[in-house]
């Protein structure tokens, strides 16, 4: 069996949790590969993230930045957070209990027994490329956000016209990133059992409320009137399409796989500020 751990970049309480979960581990004659940074600040060789998706079972710790991290390179396998920030929408493992948590759920994948819960990511695609999976939100926006930036954007669902109009950008968020950068431009909480995307256009001039729409629906959207456009998945800028470009966004074909006790959503709402 192979687990691959991925620990918050430069926290020395993650990278000591991390060595204590990877000893555990070995005592229990699982191989084990830590990412790159967390390696090399033990003295010994790590694994790019973006080859995780050999391992069997994914460790991610820190806070929700560094499960999206992680996410980033697992492709199917699944995936356990151990919470050392603040609110914990997706990892749901405290600190004092991830190395005996861990140990359980290798246990129980090697009896084949492993609970998985899938959630939807989402996937950006042009002319002639697709971007990477997002967990939380691709948004579509200008250089710039603000009275000197913008877009022109045209909104189609499914082929039929949602809006158009001058704005900051347009977020398409999943239920697990309705609580990300959706809600802080004002979009909607999603639970996560409800299977929809949210648009929500930023700062339009004259846009709609946000909408949700279901996960089979195909969103296109004509980005115009300004001199470039960037698409950004889960924080990162993985695109800039010269204007005018069209951008469809769409459910990804692989679920992010998640392993573990559940997090509890309302306990994680009312942490939120």
């Amino acid at each position: 069996m192979l687990v691959g751990i991925v620990a918050r970049r430069g926290n020395r309480r993650a990278s000591f949790l991390a060595a204590d979960i990877r000893d555990r581990l070995r005592e229990a004659d699982v191989e084990v590969w830590l990412d790159e940074a967390t390696a090399e600040s033990h003295g010994e060789s790590g694994r790019p993230v973006s080859a995780m998706d050999a391992c069997d079972l994914v460790v991610a710790i820190g806070g929700d930045g560094t499960f999206l991290f992680a996410a980033r390179g697992v492709g199917d396998t699944p995936i356990v957070g151990v919470n050392l920030g603040e609110v914990g929408f997706l990892n749901a493992i405290g600190p004092d209990d991830a190395v005996e948590a861990v140990l359980d759920e290798v246990e129980a994948l090697r009896a084949g027994e492993l609970t998985v819960r899938e959630a939807p990511r989402l996937v950006a695609a042009g002319d002639d490329w697709v971007s990477p999976p997002a967990v939380n939100e691709i948004v579509l926006q200008g250089a710039q956000r603000g009275p000197a930036g913008g877009i022109d954007l045209e909104i189609r669902v499914d082929g039929s016209l949602f809006s158009s109009g001058r704005a900051d950008g347009v977020l398409a968020a999943t239920p697990t990133g309705s609580t990300a950068y959706n809600l802080s431009e004002s979009g909607p909480l999603v639970h996560p059992d409800v299977d929809a995307v949210v648009l929500n256009e930023m700062c339009a001039e004259a846009g709609m409320p946000p909408l949700a729409v279901g996960l089979d629906s195909e969103i296109t959207v004509r980005l115009s009137g300004a001199p470039e456009a960037h698409v950004i998945v889960d924080g990162r800028v993985t695109r800039s399409p010269d204007p005018p470009a069209t951008v469809t966004i769409r459910t990804a074909d692989t679920p992010i796989r998640l392993a573990g006790p559940d997090a509890e959503f309302f306990e994680a709402l009312n942490k939120l500020e």
